[in-house]
C-alpha cells in the first residue's frame, strides 16, 4: 500500500515545554528559525506564479474566511492561506517566527523570567495585501477587537490571561498578562487562533465590515481571495506584496468543498482529478484499494486528536426554562459511575481500531494524548462486558421485555456522530455492543456543517448537546494544552448553555471541584515539572471519573497527496492547520 507514517514522535520528543523558555531549541541557541529554512525544499530560484493550480479538495466545505469568528476546521483551513499569526508552531512544538524577527526569550531579553511580559518585535516593510502597512497597531486592534463581546469571537479564550498589550512604536509590541504564564506564546500563535486582523478593515466598521471581511479578507499571507463561494469553493490567486518574492509558487489554487471522505480521496488517489484531499477518515481496505491507481498517497501523521464519546450530564430530553440540557437538571442514569463504566467496558476498541482506522491510530486510555510530556503511565483500558452487565445489576437496572428497566425508566440513549463513513460504521459498532448489555439505541447522524456550527440557534450541534451521547475528535492543538483541558471545566461560565449564547467548552456538562482546582492550580503554574503532573493529575482523574470515553488516538492529519507534489514541504502538525506553510509548497523534482 502506498500508505505513509510520518514518524514526527521523535521531533515532538524533543519538547512539548520548550516554548516555556523560549521558543525551544533554536531559539534557545541563538539561532532562531525563520520561514525559509524549515522544510521548504527546492523553493529558492523558484519563480512567483509559476506552477499553474493547485486543486485542494476539502470535503468540509468552507462557509466563512474568517479565522477568529470560525466554527470549526473546515474555516480555519481556507482562512489559514491568507491570514497569519506572528509565530508558528513545528511539529516538535517549538516556536517559528512568521510576522517576527525572532522567538522572544529569556536569553534574547524579550520574554520575562517570570513569565508575566513578553516583548515582539515585528518584521520591518511587511504589508497588508491591499498595500497597507502592517503595524504594532494591528495585533493591539486584534486584541481589542476579540475582547469585545460584540463580535462574537471564537478565540477569545486564548487572549483572556492578557492584562495589557500596547505598541512601543510601530514595530515593536509588548504584552503583560495578568499573572505568570506558562503559555506566554498562544496569543498570536498558529493559524488555529493566532492570525492578526487589520485595523484598516474591520475598526468602527461593525458587523457589515465583519461580513464583508468574513468573504474576501485581507491578510499578510501567501494568496489572496479571487473568488468565493460558500459551501462550494474559493479561488485563490498569489498576494503581489508577499514578502518573498519567490513564493507562493502556484499560480492558482482552487479550493473545492463538499462531498464526503471517500469521494476525497478517490478524486485524489484514483482518478487525480485534486492534488490534495484532507481528513481522509475512510476505511483502511478502501484506502488501500484506492492508493493502487498509483496517482497518489495516503500520509498518516502521529498526533494529539482523540476519537472518543462525550457522555451527558445533564438530561437532554427535558425542557428547563426553553432549554433541555440544563446544567441544574441531572442525566437520568450517566449521574452513576457505574453506569459510565459499564458502557465503557462494553466497548471493543481494539476492535474498532483494526477494522476502521489507519496503522499508527490506537485505542486510547487517555484523553490527553499525543503530547510525550504529558502522556499518563497511570491508566489503562479494557475490554469486558461480562463485568459491564454486573455493573448494570448492581446498579439496580434490571431486565424487561430485551432492554434494561429501573423504575419505570428504560436504558436508552440517543447517540450522535457527524455524517462520515468510518463514523457511522463506529456507531454501529458501539450500539451493537450497548444492546449486548440491555440499552436501547437510538443513533442520529448530522451534517458536519450542523454539527460543528456553533450558531445559537443551531440545536443539532455539539454545543447545545441535545443527545445523551456524542462522538467527535478532537485534541490539544497548541502544545501547552490548557484549553483543551478547560474542556471538563465548569468554572467561569464554560459550559454552554442558553444564558451564554451557547458558548464554553465544557459541553458535557461535567461538574467537580477537585478537577476545577487542579485546572486552576495549572493556570498559574510556570514550572514545567510541576505543570506536567498537574497535566497528568486531570486527565487521570477524568479517566477513573468516566467523564467520557476515549476511543482511538488519531493522527495530527491523514491526508492524500498527488504523486506530483513535493511532500517533504508538507508540514503535518497536531499544532497548525495542514495549509499553515502553503508559501512553500510547490512540484516534486524529476
Amino acid at each position: 500500500m502506498t500508505t505513509t507514517r510520518i514518524d514526527r514522535r521523535r521531533l515532538m520528543q524533543a519538547a512539548a515545554l520548550a516554548a516555556l523558555a523560549g521558543g525551544g531549541p533554536a531559539a534557545r541557541a541563538g539561532q532562531p528559525a525563520t520561514p525559509t529554512t524549515v522544510l521548504d525544499s527546492g523553493t529558492q530560484g523558484q519563480t512567483r506564479g509559476a506552477g499553474g493550480e493547485l486543486r485542494l479538495l476539502q470535503w468540509q466545505a468552507p462557509t466563512s474566511l474568517s479565522l477568529h469568528t470560525a466554527s470549526g476546521t473546515k474555516d480555519h483551513l481556507a482562512a489559514s492561506i491568507v491570514s497569519e499569526p506572528l509565530m508558528s508552531y513545528l511539529p516538535d512544538g517549538s516556536l517559528l517566527p512568521r510576522l517576527v524577527t525572532e522567538v522572544p526569550s529569556v536569553e534574547n531579553g524579550l520574554l520575562a523570567s517570570t513569565f508575566d511580559e513578553v516583548t515582539y518585535h515585528l518584521l520591518p516593510d511587511v504589508t497588508w495585501s491591499d498595500g497597507e502597512p502592517f503595524t504594532a497597531a494591528d495585533v493591539v486592534f486584534t486584541y481589542d477587537w476579540l475582547m469585545d463581546p460584540g463580535n462574537a469571537a471564537t478565540s477569545v479564550g486564548q487572549y483572556t490571561a492578557i492584562r495589557e498589550i500596547a505598541a512601543v512604536d510601530a514595530h515593536t509590541v509588548r504584552i503583560r498578562f495578568a499573572q505568570p504564564r506558562a503559555g506566554w506564546y498562544v496569543p498570536f500563535t498558529g493559524t488555529n487562533w493566532g492570525v492578526v486582523y487589520p485595523k484598516h478593515i474591520l475598526d468602527g466598521g461593525g458587523q457589515d465590515a465583519l461580513g464583508a471581511f468574513s468573504q474576501r479578507p485581507v491578510g499578510t499571507g501567501p494568496y489572496v481571495v479571487d473568488e468565493f463561494a460558500p459551501g462550494d469553493h474559493v479561488i485563490y490567486v498569489p498576494n503581489e506584496r508577499y514578502r518573498e518574492p519567490e513564493k507562493p509558487f502556484f499560480a492558482r489554487v482552487y479550493l473545492k468543498g463538499g462531498g464526503d471522505a471517500v469521494s476525497a480521496a478517490r478524486a485524489v488517489l484514483q482518478t487525480g482529478d485534486f492534488d490534495l484531499a484532507w481528513n481522509l477518515q475512510v476505511e483502511p481496505r478502501i484506502l488501500d484499494e484506492l492508493a493502487g491507481a498509483g496517482k497518489g498517497r495516503v500520509e498518516v501523521a502521529p498526533g494529539a486528536n482523540l476519537e472518543r464519546l462525550q457522555l451527558n450530564f445533564s438530561d437532554p430530553h427535558t425542557e428547563v426554562d426553553g432549554q433541555r440540557a440544563h446544567l441544574g437538571t441531572p442525566h437520568p442514569f450517566f449521574t452513576d459511575r457505574r453506569v459510565r463504566q459499564a458502557f465503557a467496558l462494553s466497548i471493543d476498541k481494539q476492535l474498532i481500531a483494526d477494522e476502521l482506522f489507519l496503522a499508527g491510530e490506537a485505542p486510547a486510555a487517555n484523553f490527553l494524548v499525543g503530547i510525550p510530556a504529558f502522556d499518563s503511565p497511570n491508566t489503562t483500558w479494557a475490554y469486558d462486558p461480562k463485568r459491564a452487565n454486573q455493573l448494570l445489576d448492581e446498579a439496580g437496572w434490571g431486565w424487561g421485555d430485551g432492554h434494561r428497566i429501573k423504575d419505570g425508566v428504560q436504558l436508552k440513549v440517543t447517540y450522535a456522530a457527524p455524517v462520515n463513513q468510518v463514523r457511522q460504521k463506529t456507531q454501529a459498532i458501539i450500539k451493537a455492543a450497548w444492546e449486548d448489555i440491555g440499552v436501547r439505541v437510538e443513533l442520529a447522524q448530522v451534517d458536519p456543517g450542523i454539527f460543528f456550527d456553533g450558531s445559537a440557534g443551531n440545536d443539532q450541534n455539539m454545543s447545545h448537546f441535545y443527545y445523551d451521547v456524542e462522538m467527535w475528535s478532537s485534541g490539544s492543538d497548541i502544545p501547552y494544552p490548557l484549553t483543551y483541558m478547560q474542556g471538563w471545566y465548569s468554572g467561569d461560565d464554560n459550559v454552554p448553555q442558553a444564558s451564554n449564547g451557547w458558548t464554553g467548552l465544557n459541553q458535557q456538562r461535567y461538574v467537580n471541584p477537585e478537577y476545577d482546582a487542579l485546572w486552576e492550580d495549572a493556570a498559574a503554574e510556570t514550572d514545567p515539572d510541576r505543570l506536567a503532573e498537574l497535566f497528568i493529575a486531570m486527565n487521570d482523574l477524568v479517566v477513573e471519573d468516566l467523564a467520557g470515553i476515549p476511543l482511538i488516538q488519531r493522527a495530527a492529519q491523514v491526508y492524500g497527496i498527488a504523486n506530483r507534489l513535493n511532500g517533504q514541504n508538507i508540514v503535518p502538525s497536531s499544532f497548525e492547520q495542514l495549509y499553515w506553510n502553503i508559501a512553500n509548497w510547490n512540484l516534486a523534482q524529476g
